[in-house]
């Protein structure tokens, strides 16, 4: 391992870092890895726990692996930097499944998905780092390349999928419902998870747009999704987290308008320092007057609150992703003919919601989940151009990712954080300096919240 990281450190300063870094073709593949694990014996730890109190601190384990065999198809990359997802925290947590079951199911699929059916699973949805090994009928990467990768693992075999590959029967998140994830020294990914790392981000910056910039391109640009225009308003929730901020810049690059709900001063400056102009504090509401009763009377508020930040505008489209907590509000706020679009319900999956406020106005509800290879593709050309910034706040050590999920767990981060898995230190990976010097103050818009 320590040649591969010595070759990739070739590059740095380099006259010709690409030709610096074909030299990992010919470096053997290590037998073993070091990656961030969940183990399945103990999915029961947290049993009789609250949600809140079931630390990924003490279920996340850095150990030594396998290396698995390369099939076709495939590719191994040596993964410079990484990233946290709340799938990360659903998989840490053991909810709202153990994750177990989808490697077994996945296992069952053919001879080739076997390898994903072991009693540890290497987490993790995002990586960027280099090409190590391509498997047998890959022919657009090659040893040496740098890529980020994004996290649809699909089999498309059935027809179903080539129209739109997320709705393959065989679609998964990679590193969540696979095996071999990028949290890891080393990941094995499809070939057609692989995009060219943006030149003027560092590794650990490169890798943290990948899952939730991408989701945020197809549930609000995508034909799949909203299909924002030009002015459109757009109500984000969470606004200033891995998800709402690259929703909130979507919308301040598309030519909409932002309404951001935090739910802090702190949050909400960095929500303007992004370019947004109206912001909503949530913290003063209370959307639910128990477990099982709905506050209509804060729906009211909240809308009116709106209305008077846009000059009497309802939002054309309520980026949904709290779920549980917040969607009966979404569905009441939205204009008539609008559309809530939603995906991943991190306060919780049962959704309550009065109809009449949907059927009767005509709004329309679209499920949105994760993106297809030519959404995160153009996603990530978004990034490389320096239209979309990433949004890192901090990055934490390989052995420190049970700290970072449980940031991300507790909510007491902003963005996304990061991880360093082979880099040994940030700000590694810059091939671009005269491109990131243009943008440097957006890209280093989140550090150190």
């Amino acid at each position: 391992m320590q040649q591969i990281l010595d070759a990739i450190m070739q590059a740095e300063g380099a006259a010709d870092p690409a030709a610096e870094l074909r030299a990992v073709a010919g470096l053997p593949v290590p037998s073993s890895y070091r990656g961030v694990v969940v183990r399945a014996d103990e999915t029961d730890m947290f049993d009789g726990l609250a949600t809140r109190d079931k630390d990924p601190r003490k279920s996340l384990h850095v150990q030594e692996v396998p290396t698995p065999e390369v099939g076709p198809g495939e590719a191994l990359i040596a993964v410079m930097g990484s990233a946290v997802n709340y799938n990360t925290v659903w998989t840490s947590i053991f909810e709202p499944v153990s994750t177990f079951g989808f490697l077994q199911r996945y296992g069952r699929l053919n001879d080739l998905s076997k390898r994903h059916d072991l009693p540890y699973h290497v987490v993790g949805s995002d990586a960027a780092g280099v090409v190590l090994k391509v498997g047998p009928g890959v022919s657009k990467w090659k040893p040496g390349d740098e890529v980020v990768a994004h996290c649809l693992s699909v089999e498309l075999e059935d027809a179903t999928g080539h129209d739109d590959t997320m709705l393959d029967p065989q679609q998964r998140i990679w590193g969540f419902e696979t095996n071999f994830g990028g949290l890891a020294e080393l990941a094995l990914v499809k070939a057609n998870q692989l995009m060219p790392k943006p030149t003027h981000l560092s590794w650990e910056e490169a890798a943290c747009p990948g899952l939730v910039n991408s989701t945020a391109y197809r549930q609000l640009v995508s034909h799949h999704g909203a299909q924002m225009k030009q002015g459109d308003t757009v109500l984000i929730w969470g606004a200033s987290g891995g998800l709402g901020s690259y929703a909130t810049q979507f919308a301040l690059n598309g030519g909409a308008t932002p309404i951001c709900v935090v739910s802090s001063p702190q949050k909400a400056d960095l929500c303007r320092a992004m370019g947004a102009e109206l912001v909503i504090d949530r913290s003063s509401y209370t959307f639910w007057k128990d477990e099982h009763t709905q506050d209509t009377a804060e729906w009211r508020r909240f809308g009116a609150e709106i209305r008077a930040l846009t000059g009497g505008d309802d939002p054309d489209i309520v980026f949904e992703h709290p779920g549980r907590e917040t969607f009966g509000v979404s569905v009441y706020v939205a204009k008539r003919g609008g559309t809530i679009v939603t995906c991943a319900s991190t306060s919780g999956f049962m959704h309550q919601y009065d109809n009449r406020y949907l059927w009767m106005n005509l709004k329309r509800i679209v499920g949105s989940h994760f993106a297809n290879y030519r959404e995160a593709w153009e996603a990530n050309r978004l990034i490389a151009l320096g239209r979309i910034h990433p949004t890192l706040s901090r990055a934490y050590p390989l052995d420190q990712t049970g700290q970072a999920a449980h940031d991300v767990h507790r909510n007491a981060h902003q963005g996304k954080v990061g991880v360093l898995c082979l880099a040994p230190t940030e700000g590694l990976g810059v091939r671009d300096p005269e491109l990131r010097a243009r943008h440097e103050p957006a890209i280093n818009r989140f550090r150190n919240q």
